[in-house]
């Protein structure tokens, strides 16, 4: 291991062509299909009032599904609730959370810690995409924050009571993007103060980081009827990265944009996953929408899992 924490030649040996290969199969294939309803089940969804988790809240609206929806923008759930409670009669409640503020993140756990109905579903979907460093208002590199210490924060105050339900299944929205982080993570410089900051390198290194946690929380749910699994949504469009500059948006919408698939086949993927007898004994694994893919190297590393697993408690003021 280099003296920054960079484990190069451990994980280059351990890289496959044959798994590129399937990747990049896999990124071709539609999603399996779940046709099942999901009648009265309690589904909680963070980031649901666009791209991927506004198609996901009206999938599982559409089987039945009561809904809990994380947020930050209240009119934009407002107007959430009206549309998928008057389309599909069920109840589609909100909680308001800014998921770049610990104390949001933490407060919006303790709401869902009160709720007397068990959590059938949990969609972390919420996440952020920057071209520029920004730090939150608690110091810590926003990607970071959003796209991986949020959901770790919230899984790690509900663990107790998911597994106390004795069925649950966890679904992260991660990414093939994990793979932009070739080399493992900087353990000693997450918040990009030491190195130049890098949109992808940065997304990739939260993104490892998620799918490095979910081996320790698989572990401790093994057993239970609690699952934690996570997926790469596809190459679909979103309206993630409308916090960066004019170029960035203009690239995205005439170009980007242009060459992705609707979010729907996310929501798809993401309905199986949660819903489908198939994948409810399945746990602590990567899908590429609906297809079992072996992640990069570094994301099986549980020496660098147990350590994250430490920072990510003191940071998340966990203690």
């Amino acid at each position: 291991m280099g003296q920054n924490g960079i484990k190069f030649w451990k994980y280059f040996k351990e890289y496959q062509w044959s798994n590129v290969y399937a990747m990049i199969k896999n990124n071709r294939k539609h999603p399996k299909i779940c046709d099942s309803d999901f009648n009265d089940k309690l589904v909680v969804i963070t980031g649901a009032t666009s791209g991927i988790g506004y198609f996901v809240a009206k999938k599982y609206a559409s089987k039945g599904a009561q809904l809990i929806c994380i947020n930050r923008n209240k009119d934009k759930s407002e107007a959430l609730k009206r549309e998928i409670e008057n389309e599909y009669k069920i109840t589609c409640d909100y909680f308001l959370a800014d998921l770049s503020i610990i104390s949001d993140t933490h407060e919006v756990a303790e709401k869902l810690l009160k709720i007397n109905k068990p959590i059938d579903v949990f969609i972390h979907n919420a996440g952020v995409y920057l071209t520029k460093r920004e730090l939150t208002s608690d110091g810590i590199e926003k990607v970071f924050m959003v796209q991986y210490l949020s959901s770790f924060i919230i899984n790690f105050k509900l663990r107790d009571k998911l597994k106390s339900q004795e069925k649950s299944r966890i679904i992260l929205v991660n990414s093939e993007g994990h793979r932009f982080a070739a080399w493992g993570l900087r353990l000693d410089d997450l918040d990009w103060s030491k190195r130049r900051y890098a949109g992808l390198k940065s997304y990739g290194s939260a993104k490892l980081s998620q799918l490095l946690s979910m081996l320790i929380f698989a572990d401790f749910f093994k057993g239970s009827g609690v699952t934690i699994n996570a997926m790469h949504p596809g190459a679909v469009k979103t309206e993630t990265g409308q916090e960066n500059g004019r170029i960035y948006k203009w690239y995205k919408k005439n170009i980007l944009d242009k060459t992705l698939k609707p979010a729907s086949i996310s929501a798809e993927a993401i309905y199986y996953l949660g819903v489908s007898k198939e994948v409810e004994n399945i746990s602590g694994k990567f899908f590429n929408l609906t297809t079992l893919e072996e992640p990069a190297p570094p994301a099986l590393d549980m020496d660098t899992a147990k350590r994250l697993w430490e920072l990510s408690i003191t940071m998340g003021k966990l203690k």
